[in-house]
């Protein structure tokens, strides 16, 4: 077949929790560690299956552990599947690896193993510095417990630290969010992601607030929280280089996440494990959700055309069309790099301006796009568009 040239990235979901907060709509399942071990030796041979059809190692540059709680697996697990990985892909020398973790679940010993396995960059989901706000989220750990995680992975010889944050929470002052933005800058990780809360159906907190048990958030607060953050964070240093991302300069280097920058440039992506997604060869693929279903599937599969799986569950070709507006989409959420039209010229081999030039004047002249440069070579939000993303977003869909 033909080979890929483009480095690709992997996500591997892993869906396994102690406990599902209250907010969450992931895919993740409480209860079912008992399934740890067979569920990871699905996800090595998911791996075997994808690459068989590869006449030579697919270059990869970025791993992200995701979930759920990839920190539940045992260093033996995680070391299972980068063995595996590196035995069916080319990890590139500077490969990035990620592991997300649960403050609640790791030590020093923990992540003193998973450092010298490969791991290089972890990510801390915190999301918040206020007590009440962690209990108010069904989160299992204390604020105490986010210091110590964060001084033991200093410790174990990580580098490349990120924390999550999240925002507009019931009741939530701009008080208490100053005391999470305080508590992640005194800490001066290289790396921070600042989430709105999402309402997802379903949730428990979702039922919470529309029972009146809980207040329903305030926009208008949601946007002062956002905009304080951009304040207090580029007055210490750190680049907002995504609507809801922002990176430390380390040693002349922007510390950005560059698994999620292979999703926000539209570039190829392999997912691996339950209800993990990906995109490659003009096909976005995704697996079935349910842990047991996942296994099963990959037991009984075979290898498939790449980049399909056994575990997949749809496969959708994509036509130019959709992609140029993907590519728009995820691109303008880039606020510094934004998307530039020799880049995208050169992909698709289409001028971006001419394409879309009626949504582009229109978000224009509403002051929530402008030109980087005076030679209209480069289009990204304005500070105002960041607040109103989603409402630029929405013109690249269904043209």
């Amino acid at each position: 077949m033909l080979i890929m040239m483009e480095s690709h990235s992997i996500y591997i979901h892993i869906p396994f929790c102690v406990r599902r907060c209250l907010y969450c709509d992931f895919n993740t399942y409480a209860g079912m560690e008992e399934s740890i071990p067979a569920y990871v030796d699905a996800v090595c041979r998911e791996v075997k299956l994808v690459s068989n059809n590869l006449t030579q190692p697919l270059e990869v540059h970025t791993v992200y552990f995701g979930g759920g709680t990839p920190s539940l697996l045992q260093t033996g697990q995680i070391e299972k599947i980068l063995t595996n990985l590196s035995r069916d892909f080319n990890l590139s020398k500077q490969v990035e690896i990620t592991l997300e973790a649960n403050p609640g679940t790791i030590d020093l010993e923990y992540l003193t193993h998973i450092r010298q396995l490969g791991i290089n960059r972890l990510s801390l989901g915190a999301q918040s510095a206020v007590p009440a706000e962690l209990e108010m989220l069904g989160r299992i750990h204390a604020v105490e417990d986010v210091g110590q995680v964060f001084t033991d992975a200093r410790q174990a010889g990580f580098d490349n630290i990120n924390m999550d944050f999240i925002y507009g929470l019931p009741g939530q002052t701009l008080s208490d969010w100053q005391k999470s933005l305080n508590f992640a800058m005194d800490r001066n990780p290289e790396h921070l992601s600042l989430y709105a809360l999402t309402l997802e159906d379903a949730t428990q907190l979702t039922t919470a607030i529309s029972s009146g048990r809980l207040p329903q958030p305030d926009d208008d607060l949601v946007a002062d929280f956002y905009e304080r953050a951009m304040d207090c964070l580029e007055g210490v240093g750190y680049q907002q280089y995504e609507i809801s991302n922002w990176a430390a300069t380390r040693k002349g280097e922007l510390k950005a996440c560059l698994h999620n920058l292979q999703y926000w440039r539209n570039q190829p992506y392999l997912g691996f494990g339950a209800g993990a997604h990906g995109y490659s060869t003009k096909y976005r693929t995704a697996n079935v959700t349910a842990i047991q279903d996942y296994i099963d599937r990959i037991r009984m599969g075979s290898s498939e055309v790449f980049p399909f799986s056994p575990a997949n569950e749809t496969r959708l070709n994509i036509d130019e069309q959709t992609e140029m507006q993907e590519a728009m989409m995820v691109g303008l959420r880039l606020t510094i790099e934004g998307i530039a039209r020799s880049h995208f010229c050169l992909h698709y081999n289409h001028d971006f301006y001419y394409l879309f030039k009626k949504q582009i004047d229109l978000m224009i002249n509403q002051g929530l796009l402008e030109w980087q440069d005076n030679n209209s070579e480069t289009l990204r939000l304005t500070r105002h568009g960041r607040l109103l993303g989603n409402q630029v977003f929405m013109q690249f869909v269904g043209e």
